[in-house]
């Protein structure tokens, strides 16, 4: 396979090194496009107001001033030179992208912009702990099994997968759950109110460590009870019932006032 990489924690990453250590076991056809600093929580964010700037940084390694979207964007379409590559790897991720989180997820964002451009994508995040030493470690044991069976198997075109790995010692991990995408039944992002040296207030935006109450079946109780999640999402966010409901209401001619 010709396998292109990505991820929105920025073209120095340790997750970067990962994943191209994890691609490396299926390929030597790899290509990097990443960004040139952190771009977590960008979701599928495009640069449309300013140039997007392209650094070569080795060979078949770019760096990009720009979104994890962008970087896709341009790989795909500029920057990788010959044939198109078969698979898009973002990540991985320092942290879990589960639940609502997807829609924010630079890293997710990745993969959706491969599948966009024709390229079947799939996102990988590691959870961790502060205190947690070899963070990557789940994630380089068990990524190039799981991707190759991915693959193998394949999937939809119009679908992404999203895999997150516990924050366990790759012993400790005994299974593989195919999931569906969950809900927190907390509000864990918050803004903390701060003060700089010159008095002026400011916010960091972050996450409370609060677990919710998942039912089975998904991802966040895979992760939770210590399974590798993988998770088939697609982006057709429409509410069948609610577009049914609603077509008895406000169907044919605009309502007057």
């Amino acid at each position: 396979m010709r396998i292109l990489l990505t991820n929105d924690d920025g073209i120095h990453a340790e997750g970067l090194a990962a994943l191209e250590r994890i691609a490396r076991t299926l390929s030597d056809d790899i290509w990097i496009c990443a960004p040139e600093y952190e771009q977590s929580g960008a979701s599928r964010a495009l640069t449309l107001a300013e140039p997007i700037r392209v650094r070569t940084v080795g060979e078949r390694r770019f760096a990009v001033s720009g979104t994890p979207t962008d970087c896709v964007m341009l790989a795909l379409g500029e920057l990788v030179e010959g044939p198109r590559p078969d698979l898009v790897l973002s990540g991985v991720n320092r942290g879990a992208n589960l639940a609502e989180d997807v829609t924010m997820s630079g890293t997710v964002a990745g993969a959706i912009e491969a599948m966009a451009m024709g390229v079947p994508g799939i996102a990988l995040s590691q959870a961790w702990r502060p205190d947690e030493e070899g963070v990557f470690a789940p994630a380089e044991a068990f990524a190039p099994g799981v991707v190759r069976k991915l693959v193998e198997a394949g999937w939809p075109a119009g679908v992404v997968i999203n895999v997150n790995f516990p924050a366990l010692p790759p012993g400790e991990i005994k299974a593989v759950e195919v999931t569906r995408q969950g809900f927190r039944d907390v509000q864990v992002r918050h803004a903390e109110k701060r003060t700089d040296l010159r008095g002026r207030d400011y916010y960091w935006v972050g996450f409370r460590q609060e677990r919710s109450q998942p039912p089975e079946g998904v991802d966040l109780r895979a992760i939770y009870e210590g399974r590798i999640s993988v998770t088939p999402l697609h982006i057709d966010l429409t509410h069948m019932p609610t577009v049914h409901d609603l077509k008895s209401v406000l169907g044919g001619a605009p309502p007057m006032l």
